[in-house]
């Protein structure tokens, strides 16, 4: 595939990944176990893109974190905020509305 193809999956990607994070953090999780989780459900995405994502999501209220110290290696646990499950709610209508566009879309074009 070109350079311009994988830009435009990547980016496509990048929206879908915001989603999938507040939905899955609906249960606590750190973030190693989250790329797991991630790529377990067919999201492929790495820490480089990951970690700062929960960072932002986080400062802008979506989610919340506590450390986790019981354990040898302390972990960072993150959770959807209720305003992160409002907002898994409102990204989630849209995506359905656009994938039954999208699927229109393909409906109607003729074959030839």
């Amino acid at each position: 595939m070109s350079e311009s193809f994988d830009t435009h999956l990547q980016e496509l990607r990048r929206g879908t990944i915001v989603l999938a994070c507040l939905q899955l953090l609906r249960t606590p999780g750190y973030g190693y176990g989250l790329l797991e989780e991630l790529q377990h459900h067919g999201f492929a995405t790495d820490a480089n893109t990951l970690y700062p994502l929960l960072r932002r999501l986080e400062k802008q209220g979506f989610l919340t974190s506590e450390w986790h110290t019981e354990e040898p290696r302390p972990r960072k646990f993150y959770s959807t905020s209720a305003d992160g499950v409002r907002l898994a709610e409102t990204l989630t209508a849209e995506w359905t509305a656009l994938t039954s566009a999208i699927t229109s879309l393909s409906d109607d074009t003729p074959t030839a």
